[in-house]
This record gives C-alpha cells, structure tokens and sequence, in this order.
C-alpha cells in the first residue's frame, strides 16, 4: 500500500458523543442524570473542550450503550489504530481539504500498473488533481459510494479525462455520468473483484464496496467503506439512525475481521479494530 499522510480522526470525543445522545434521543440534563455527570461537563465536550474523568466517562458509555474501552480510550487522545498492511494491491489514499477536515478518494490497482479503478472523486477535479499520483495514467472504471458534493466533485471531468468507460453509483442516487449498481453485484476489473454492499443509513442511497484479488495467495480484503464507519467513530445517521446501526454491524460481521476498512473521511482502519473499539460497537 502507499502509505498515506498522517490523518487525525474524523470525530473527536465530542462528536461521539453529540451522536450517541441524538441516536438515544437524550439531552445533557437527561444524560447527565443517567450518568451522574454535571451536564455542563457533557456540553464543555461537545464543545471540544473535554474535562470528563476515567469514571465519567465509564459512566457515559453505560447510559449511552457505548463500549467503554473506545470511549475511554478517545477521551485520552489514544484510540488505537492498526498498522495497515498485508493487501495484495497498491492503495493511494487521495486526502483532500474539506471544511476544517478532509475527505477521502481511493484509488487500487494492481501495482506497477498504470491503470487503478477510483472510489469517489472527492472535492473536485482541483482538489484531486492536487493529489493525483503520477504512477496511475488509467482509470479503469469509478465507483461512488453516494452523492454527497465531497463524495462526487469532479466525476464527469475525472470520466472524460481518463475516458473512463464506466462509473458506478448506488441505486436510487441520481448523478451523471454514472449508471446504477445494486447489492450483490460484482464487478471483476483487472486482477480485482468488486463485490456491492447496500448500506443506507447516513444517505438513502450508499454503498460500500469490498475489493479483493481472488487469485492472491494470500492478502487482506479492502472495504471501501464511505460515510458508514470511521475509525474510532460512525457516520451522522441523517436518512435513518436506525438503518445505520444495522448496516455497519451486518457488514462489519460479513467481511474477513482482516479486512482494511477504508473510509470517507479519517484514517484508515480494520474490522477487526472497530469491532474491538469503536464506540459505536459496544
């Protein structure tokens, strides 16, 4: 893999929190009842300026249904992340500026080839090309994972650029230059198998996509993994909280625990972490 910038966390503490109380439909004062901890102390962290102990947060997390070693583990700055290694392709990351963050684009290919097949476009064509890698002269084919402006900038440029003789989007979601691609399909691009998951819950229309090399002798698989799951975190559950929650446990609980989870936004992680850590796992 290439390896990529150093990418802080999508969520800090505060985030997690301000999304586990509105998914368990709970203001501070309620919360801070259930978890004996002075509601102003849960509003301080929400606005990024944390001063909850060990045992505050223990507290947190039990009301809220969070694991606690996670939840722990962020509000020390230390949530742990694996070391990224073991596929049987070459990833570049595509890290682009987005608000006071920055949004993810992937290309994999087979390496030493010219050719990589692009998930998302990020920003624009501006903000890609500022990052594009010179070893990658083709672009064998483009899958969004859903139509956010971050997610999708650029694509009819980046097709026409490339010439690029497909690009795929999630069912439902209406782009252009872009044709449909629903659960259980699978594309087999090069020496790489693309295999679709449907997973609304941040946007009615999103998916993610697992990308292998059956022909590897060995190797992880990579799940691209968009606006589902982040490292130490999960997406904002704008079309339904509820399918959220649901979709990121079936697919996390589908993949190899070895998979490479690579998301829209943050660092780069695996299932098996997530499932040991994210506080939304709990």
């Amino acid at each position: 893999m290439i390896p990529p910038a150093p990418t802080p966390l999508e969520d800090e503490l505060g985030d997690v929190l301000e999304k586990a109380m509105r998914r368990a439909g709970l203001g501070e004062v309620e919360l801070g009842a259930r978890a004996r901890v002075e509601p102003g102390k849960i509003l301080d962290a929400i606005d990024y300026r944390p001063a909850l102990d060990l045992e505050e947060l223990r507290r947190l997390a039990a009301a809220l249904g969070l694991n606690e070693v996670g939840l722990c583990a962020l509000g020390a700055g230390r949530y742990p992340l694996p070391d990224i290694k073991g596929l049987p392709f070459c990833v570049w990351p595509l890290q682009m500026p987005h608000g006071i963050g920055t949004v993810n684009a992937y290309l994999v290919g087979e390496c030493g080839s010219p050719e990589a097949v692009l998930f998302d476009t990020g920003a624009g064509i501006d903000a890609l090309a500022a990052v594009w890698p010179a070893a990658v002269r083709k672009v064998a084919a483009v899958f969004l994972t859903h139509v956010e402006t971050e997610h999708v900038g650029g694509l009819c440029e980046i097709v026409s650029r490339f010439d690029v003789s497909a690009a795929f989007v999630p069912e439902g979601a209406a782009t252009p230059c872009s044709r449909p691609i629903c659960e259980g399909e699978t594309k087999a691009i090069g020496p790489l198998e693309i295999s679709v998951f449907s997973t609304p819950g941040h946007a009615r229309a999103h998916n993610c996509y697992l990308v292998s090399a059956p022909a590897a002798r060995a190797g992880r698989a990579l799940l691209i993994a968009g606006d589902l799951v982040f490292a130490g975190s999960a997406a904002g559950g704008y079309f339904s909280p509820e399918q959220l929650d649901k979709q990121i446990r079936r697919v996390l609980r589908a993949v190899p625990l070895s998979t490479v989870i690579a998301p829209g936004h943050g660092p780069m992680t695996t299932v098996e972490n997530e499932l040991r850590y994210n506080p939304f796992l709990g």
